[in-house]
């Protein structure tokens, strides 16, 4: 009798692609899943019976499981885009020349929304390990990636969490190099932004934005259409369009067919168990780091980087048909659930370890 696959192994099989594939941090790569549902709807659109219901079915389906991926009810998920219009409409939640503050080296789509606000908002920066600690009486907001880009750290969002609230300081998270791998609890902070075009291996174009009822009430739904209706199919026309009451007036249109292939992946994601899912990444990201002879992280992240400021070790993983990137400077590798230890001894071995 054979041996049941665990859930990780049961999701490896789902790709076909992982193999090699160290770049989840840049772009995730389709399960079998959603590249069948892409194709039947491809299908279906080009026989010319598009399924336009279905289409609004699979975005609610996607935001109900991101819901449940960090741990918060579906009503307080808007859908997105991208992550900057999500962060733009955090910014309304401001008032004119409030304080923002934002680790140093921060990813633009976090910064850039609230420097062009037009409204005087002030962005200050401070290392990341030390950004609680620059929590200040003046900081209305603290902006910052849960997984730094460029360098894979993981930031120490419970201090955060905590400097802000002895300040009664808002909090804008953004998840999206770590939903996927990272246990995320949304509810500790007011507002959580993931793209799921990474980690959580959907089609670029669904994001999802998650509130809490403090900072929503404060926000203003500047991309309101026809979806932020209350009802959205009779919030097609006119001036007479009630809002909905919960999170869904922050809703953009959702990119149907993002949202088709979204679905089944953030399915896949859901049904592990997310503590297993984080310590097999994590612990092949630390074997790799150890063949590198680099040092441990404070905390331990699925994202290893390391300075390549010529290209040279990146130039190598290429050669070898790995699939890596480089950021400000440095090489960088993911491990995620369709790696194994052969992905490690292959990388290390290219590198020449």
């Amino acid at each position: 009798m054979s041996t049941p696959l665990s859930p990780v192994a049961a999701a490896q099989a789902e790709f076909a692609g992982g193999r090699g594939y160290l770049a989840a941090c840049t772009v995730g790569i389709p399960s079998r899943a959603t590249r069948e549902a892409l194709l039947a709807d491809l299908d279906t659109a080009w026989a010319g019976r598009p399924d336009v219901a279905g289409y609004s079915a699979a975005a609610e389906r996607s935001r109900a499981l991101f819901a449940s991926l960090v741990g918060v009810g579906t009503g307080r998920v808007a859908i997105g885009s991208q992550v900057s219009p999500s962060a733009a409409l955090v910014a309304t939640a401001l008032p004119e020349g409030a304080e923002v503050l934002v680790p140093e080296g921060e990813f633009s789509s976090v910064v850039l929304p609230f420097l062009h606000t037009g409204r005087g908002i002030r962005v200050r920066t401070a290392p990341l390990r030390e950004l609680a600690a620059h929590v200040g009486t003046q900081t209305a907001l603290i902006a910052f990636s849960l997984v730094q880009s460029a360098t894979g750290e993981v930031a120490d969002a419970h201090a955060i969490a905590a400097a802000a609230a002895q300040h009664d300081a808002l909090t804008l998270c953004d998840a999206t190099q770590a939903v996927g791998w990272l246990p995320v609890e949304a509810s500790v902070f007011d507002a959580v932004v993931c793209h799921a075009y990474k980690w959580l291996c959907a089609p670029r174009g669904a994001s999802f934005l998650a509130l809490s009822e403090r900072i929503a009430s404060r926000m203003t739904p500047l991309h309101a259409g026809w979806y932020a209706g209350d009802d959205p199919w009779a919030s097609c026309y006119g001036t007479d369009v009630d809002l909905a009451a919960d999170a869904r007036r922050f809703d953009v249109s959702p990119a149907w067919q993002a949202f088709t292939g979204a679905a089944p992946a953030l399915a896949l994601f859901a049904a592990l168990e997310p503590h297993e899912l984080h310590a097999h990444t994590t612990g092949l990201a630390a074997a790799f780091r150890a063949g590198l002879g680099l040092p441990s992280p404070d905390r331990a992240s699925a994202i290893v980087t390391w300075a390549d400021p010529e290209g040279r070790d990146l130039a190598r993983l290429t050669a070898a048909g790995i699939v890596a990137s480089g950021r400000a400077g440095r090489a960088r590798v993911a491990f995620h659930v369709f790696n194994d230890g052969d992905d490690v001894g292959g990388a290390l071995a290219a590198l020449g370890r």
